[in-house]
């Protein structure tokens, strides 16, 4: 597999919408993003609060632009916030650097990145990696 298909994107969001429930958390909004970052699927549980997607997309967007689970995004920044305040300035704002943004890996080769917003972070990225792994791909939280 070399590409994220629509039907393993919906696998992903299906599994880590189940798992928000499952673990009885706030409500989510789930996106997935292509290797390209064009959106595959979002998705909003009912209840979400306003800003949620934004969030969600600028988890995943952030993990795709440099490469790298937001977990990882989130400490460097801790470590060097002028570097991801720069680039986040060139990425015109879109980055959130915060955990939630997972990479989704196919073996070596990069298919997308999920972003999941609505709960705590540490939560949302446990929902976006059980959605990757339920689809049989491996997920890079950073």
């Amino acid at each position: 597999m070399a590409e994220l298909t629509l039907d393993i994107a919906r696998k992903i969001l299906d599994a880590a919408l189940a798992k928000g429930v499952e673990k009885k958390l706030k409500p989510l909004v789930v996106t997935i993003l292509d290797a390209r970052g064009a959106v595959k699927v979002t998705a909003a549980q009912d209840g979400t609060s306003l800003m949620r997607a934004e969030i969600a997309h600028g988890k995943a967007y952030g993990a795709l632009a440099l490469g790298m689970g937001s977990r990882a995004l989130y400490q460097r920044a801790q470590e060097q916030a002028y570097f991801i305040d720069s680039v986040n300035t060139l990425a015109q704002g879109r980055l959130v650097p915060v955990p939630g943004g997972v990479l989704i890996m196919d073996g070596a080769a990069l298919l997308g990145a999920v972003g999941v917003s609505g709960d705590t972070s540490d939560n949302d990225e446990i929902c976006a990696v059980a959605g990757i792994e339920a689809a049989g791909l491996k997920a890079n939280a950073g």
